[in-house]
């Protein structure tokens, strides 16, 4: 099977609601299911202490596999969630990966697809993950925090509070939000020039100087770091690379997973399932945060655990540049 890439486009934000199964980047989660969501304790980072943001979601069902007709059924709709740390002065962000999965026959979505919105869940203003703190006045607002609260508060909330609206202004708190569009990898002799982007006018790591990427390197001569290179040339504005029991494309020799931990609710062992880019740094535009590429590994039976309406935690491996 060819590796599948993910290219970044513009896309209004009622095309990228719950109902549409869309994979995202930037804005708030779509939530495959309300019941429940992650806790506020399980989306903070573990060494500032700080909520983590909503970087992405995969909408990834299973449509070929060796497991069983059953576990096909539970993994009908199945989507991959991507926290991170976005605190500028936090030494070592962390990362969040969540998969859920439901049935063709659930309790949020028809069995035969609509484009109808699920019901509405307490989700904080803000970032929108599961938050339970109401605001004082209105009554109406809710928040996972007090820190999101007051931020929202001297955004747009103050000016909105007596008319109980709910405000969706999330100003640069939250990643810019864009539709991610599938496509399978070009052959590597294909002209890179030939994949463009509709609509959006970005650079990639095609454009950047040779002394600019060399820090992506462990030394001048790795190969690990030209085959990248030579790798995602004719596709280079990819910020996914998804291959579920494949194989990730690695930037560097080291440092490497040498151990994926089995998951935690069956035992059972993790595949490699997607990987996000460096390229994505460029395409949000951001200035914070840096990694090599973030490798997301995954349940290999895709486990209900104690219950297909949750969401449960995966393994992510986060390759950094080396000196």
């Amino acid at each position: 099977m060819p590796v599948s890439i993910g290219l970044l486009e513009k896309c209004p934000s009622s095309k990228l609601q719950s109902s549409f199964f869309p994979s995202k980047v930037g804005g708030k989660p779509a939530w495959l299911s309300l019941n429940p969501l992650p806790s506020y304790s399980d989306l903070v980072c573990a060494q500032c202490k700080k909520v983590t943001i909503f970087l992405c979601q995969v909408y990834a069902p299973f449509e070929h596999t060796p497991c069983e007709q059953l576990q096909l059924d539970e993994n009908f709709h199945r989507t991959i969630f991507v926290f991170v740390c976005r605190n500028s002065a936090c030494s070592s962000p962390d990362i969040k990966v969540f998969r859920s999965a439901l049935p063709r026959a659930n309790d949020f979505y028809p069995f035969i697809p609509v484009e109808e919105a699920i019901s509405s869940a307490d989700v904080c203003n803000l970032c929108g993950i599961s938050a339970h703190q109401r605001c004082g006045q209105c009554k109406k607002v809710i928040y996972c925090c007090k820190e999101h609260q007051v931020i929202d508060w001297k955004s747009s909330h103050k000016q909105q509070c007596k008319l109980g609206v709910n405000s969706e202004t999330s100003g640069e708190f939250l990643f810019s939000e864009w539709e991610l569009l599938n496509d399978f990898e070009s052959n590597e002799d294909e002209h890179k020039n030939e994949i463009t982007v509709k609509d959006i006018n970005v650079g990639s790591l095609a454009d950047v100087s040779e002394s600019d990427l060399e820090p992506f390197a462990t030394k001048t001569s790795d190969k690990t770091f030209s085959k990248f290179k030579k790798k995602i040339a004719s596709d280079p504005y990819q910020v996914i690379r998804y291959e579920r029991g494949g194989q990730p494309l690695l930037i560097a020799e080291n440092p490497i997973p040498s151990h994926i931990p089995n998951c935690e609710y069956c035992g059972c062992t993790r595949l490699f399932e997607f990987q996000i880019m460096p390229q994505m740094l460029y395409e949000l535009n951001e200035k914070h945060l840096d990694w090599g590429v973030l490798l997301i590994y995954t349940c290999k039976d895709s486990c209900k655990g104690d219950s297909i309406n949750s969401y449960k935690k995966e393994f992510v491996f986060r390759q950094d540049v080396a000196e």
